[in-house]
C-alpha cells in the first residue's frame, strides 16, 4: 500500500511539473475536457450565429459563456476522414485516411492517447460511431469486418480507457457511467458523438419548424421538397440541442461544469446540395464553440480561419502537453486566452471516396470523387481530379429536394447559376471563388486576368500542402492560369479565354446561341455550337468553350 501511494504521489508530481513547465499557473490544474461532436452539421445552423431556422438555447448558452468561431473548417467534408484529422492533428491525406472505409493506422497517435500517456487523463469515447476502426459489417459486408479483425486493425479499444457506442438518447447516461468509473484525482477527456442531424432525418413534430418559414441559402433551389427536407434537418438540430442539455446536466450534478473545457463542433456539413461531400464551404465549414471558465472570456467571437487539424494540438496545449512533430495542426490556445496569435493564411480540405460501395459505371460523385481545396480569408480554389463524374449530393440524392431540383433542370426552369453548378459535366478541373462577392460559390472566376496573382498564390499553397502531406494526386498546374486547360490533356489557346469574355455579353459565364454566333456564318455557328454544347443544355459554358478542340460528348 505504501508503494502504491508513493507511486501515485510521484505520478502526480510529474504531471504537476509538466503542467508548470508548459506555462500554466501554479494554482491551476489540467482541465477536464469534454468534446461534443454533432454529425453533418453545417455552419451557421446554431441560433447563436444569428440563423433564424433553428432554436438552440443550450448551445447558445455555451457560446455566451465562452467563445464562438465562424470559420472553423473540418479537413474533409466526410465523417471518417474529418474525424481522423480531429483526433490526429494531421490531414486525412497525411494520416492515410482518405478512403472512407479505412481504419486509423496503428502508428497514427491520437489526442486521447497523448493525454493519457503524457498527462495522466482518464479517456473515453461514447455515442454514435467514432468511425475510426473501419466498417463493422453492414453495407461493407461481414467479410471486410473479418479482414480488419484478422489484421488487428481495430485499435480504438486500446487507445482509450472507456469505449461505449450508444444512440443519442443514451449519451447522457453513458457520460455518467464514464465519470463514475474515473479514478479519483484524474482529469478526464471524453469524446461524445451524436447522430443528429445525420440523414435519415426523423425529427419530433414539436421541434420541426414550419417549412414555409425557413430562410434558404442561394445555393439551393426554392422548391417544396427542399423546404421539407431542410425543415427535417433543422428539427434534428433542435433535438441535438436538447440532448446536449442532458449531458451538461450530468456535469452540473457532479460539480464538474466549471472545471471542464467544453468543445462543441460539427464533423462536416449537411447532407444536402453544396454540403456534405462537397468542397464548397457548406461541406466543411461547421460550428465551433468553446467554454472554459476562468480561461476563455465569455462572449468571445472569432472569424479567424481554423482547421480541423488544429483541434488536437490546441487541446494538448490546454492540458500542458506538447504536440508531437508529426502534427501539422496549429494550436489556437493563445486565441482562446486572448493572447497574441498568428492567424492562418489558408485552410485545406480534401475529398475522397465515400461509403463502402465499389466503383461502378455511371455512378455519381456522391460515392466517389477526388478533389482538393484551399481557402484564404476571401478566396477559395478548388481542384477537381475526377471532373467527368457527374454531381449528386451525398446521402440525400433520392430525397425530394434533389429529385425536384433535377426535374427543374430537365424542365428548363432551374436558375442558370444552379444549372451550371450542379449539372455541368464534365465539371471544371479548376474553380475559383470570391467569397465576399459570392458566398454561395456559384460564379467560377478561374482564369480571370485580374485574379491571376491570387489564383497562382492559392495553387502554389495547395501544391505545397499536397507535397508535404505526400498526397497521391497529381499536383495542380501552377503556371499562368490563363494558359492552362480545364480538361485533362488539353491545352487551351491563350486567346480563347479573352474571346469567351468578349462573346459573353451578359457576363453570366455561359454563351447563348446568339452570343456564340456573333460574327459567324449562321450554318457554321449552328454546327460548332452543337459540337461545343457537350452537355446539351442549350448553352456553352466556359469549360466547354476554352479547349482548342471540342470536348468529347459524355457517355450515355
Amino acid at each position: 500500500m505504501i508503494s502504491t501511494a508513493r507511486g501515485r504521489f510521484v505520478s502526480g508530481l510529474v504531471l504537476a511539473c509538466a503542467w508548470l513547465l508548459a506555462g500554466h499557473s501554479a494554482g491551476a490544474a489540467p482541465p477536464n475536457i469534454l468534446f461534443l461532436l454533432s454529425d453533418d452539421h453545417s455552419y451557421p445552423y446554431v441560433s447563436c450565429y444569428g440563423d433564424p431556422n433553428v432554436k438552440t438555447p443550450t448551445l447558445d448558452r455555451l457560446a455566451a459563456e465562452g467563445m464562438k468561431f465562424h470559420r472553423f473548417f473540418t479537413a474533409c467534408p466526410q465523417c471518417v476522414p474529418s474525424r481522423a484529422a480531429l483526433m490526429t492533428g494531421r490531414s486525412p491525406v497525411a494520416a492515410r485516411m482518405t478512403r472512407f472505409s479505412s481504419p486509423l493506422p496503428r502508428d497514427e497517435v491520437t489526442l486521447p492517447e497523448l493525454l493519457r500517456k503524457e498527462a495522466g487523463y482518464h479517456t473515453g469515447v461514447c455515442g454514435r460511431s467514432y468511425h475510426l476502426d473501419g466498417p463493422g459489417g453492414g453495407r461493407a459486408g461481414s467479410d471486410i469486418a473479418e479482414l480488419l479483425e484478422k489484421h488487428e486493425l481495430k485499435t480504438f479499444a486500446d487507445r482509450v480507457d472507456f469505449l461505449t457506442p450508444c444512440p443519442d438518447p443514451q449519451v447522457a447516461a453513458t457520460v455518467e457511467k464514464f465519470l463514475s468509473e474515473r479514478p479519483e484525482g484524474k482529469p478526464f477527456f471524453l469524446w461524445a458523438n451524436f447522430s443528429d442531424p445525420h440523414h435519415v432525418w426523423e425529427p419530433p413534430a414539436d421541434l420541426r419548424p414550419d417549412p414555409a418559414s425557413l430562410k434558404l441559402p442561394a445555393h439551393w433551389a426554392d422548391l417544396p421538397g427542399m423546404r421539407e427536407q431542410f425543415a427535417d434537418y433543422c428539427g434534428e438540430i433542435n433535438r441535438l440541442d436538447r440532448t446536449i442539455a442532458g449531458v451538461l446536466d450530468v456535469l452540473k450534478s457532479k460539480n464538474l461544469l466549471d472545471t471542464t473545457l467544453i468543445v462543441f463542433a460539427g464533423d462536416n456539413g449537411a447532407a444536402l446540395p453544396h454540403g456534405k461531400g462537397s468542397l464548397y464551404d457548406p461541406g466543411s465549414n461547421v460550428p465551433l464553440l468553446v467554454r472554459w471558465p476562468g480561461t476563455v472570456k465569455a462572449g468571445g467571437d472569432s472569424r479567424e480561419l481554423l482547421s480541423g487539424e488544429d483541434l488536437a494540438p490546441t487541446l494538448l496545449a490546454a492540458a500542458g502537453v506538447k504536440a508531437p512533430p508529426k502534427m501539422s495542426g496549429v494550436s489556437f490556445l493563445p486565441l482562446l486566452k486572448g493572447e497574441d496569435h498568428t492567424a492562418r493564411k489558408h485552410i485545406f480540405v480534401e475529398r475522397g471516396p465515400h461509403g463502402s460501395a465499389p466503383v461502378s459505371v455511371g455512378m455519381s460523385n456522391s460515392g466517389y470523387d477526388l478533389g482538393r481545396a484551399v481557402r484564404s480569408d476571401r478566396y477559395k480554389f478548388l481542384y477537381n481530379c475526377t471532373p467527368w463524374i457527374p454531381y449528386a449530393p451525398v446521402d440525400s440524392a433520392g430525397g425530394p429536394g434533389w429529385t425536384q431540383t433535377k426535374a427543374a433542370h430537365e424542365a428548363g426552369t432551374l436558375a442558370a447559376d444552379l444549372n451550371a453548378t450542379y449539372f455541368t459535366t464534365p465539371r471544371p478541373v479548376y474553380e475559383l471563388y470570391d467569397l465576399e462577392a459570392d458566398p454561395s460559390e456559384l460564379k467560377n472566376l478561374t482564369g480571370k486576368p485580374e485574379l491571376a496573382a491570387i489564383e497562382r498564390e492559392l495553387r502554389l499553397a495547395l501544391a505545397e500542402k499536397m507535397i508535404v502531406d505526400f498526397d497521391y494526386l497529381p499536383l495542380p498546374a501552377t503556371g499562368t492560369p490563363a494558359q492552362e486547360g480545364t480538361a485533362p490533356g488539353r491545352a487551351n489557346p491563350p486567346n480563347r479565354a479573352a474571346q469567351f469574355r468578349r462573346l459573353d455579353a451578359d457576363g453570366d459565364g455561359e454563351l447563348t446561341k446568339e452570343e456564340f454566333g456573333k460574327g459567324r456564318e449562321p450554318g457554321e455557328a449552328e454546327k460548332w455550337f452543337q459540337r461545343r454544347d457537350v452537355d446539351g443544355n442549350g448553352r456553352i459554358s466556359r469549360e466547354e468553350f476554352l479547349p482548342g478542340t471540342p470536348l468529347p460528348a459524355p457517355a450515355k
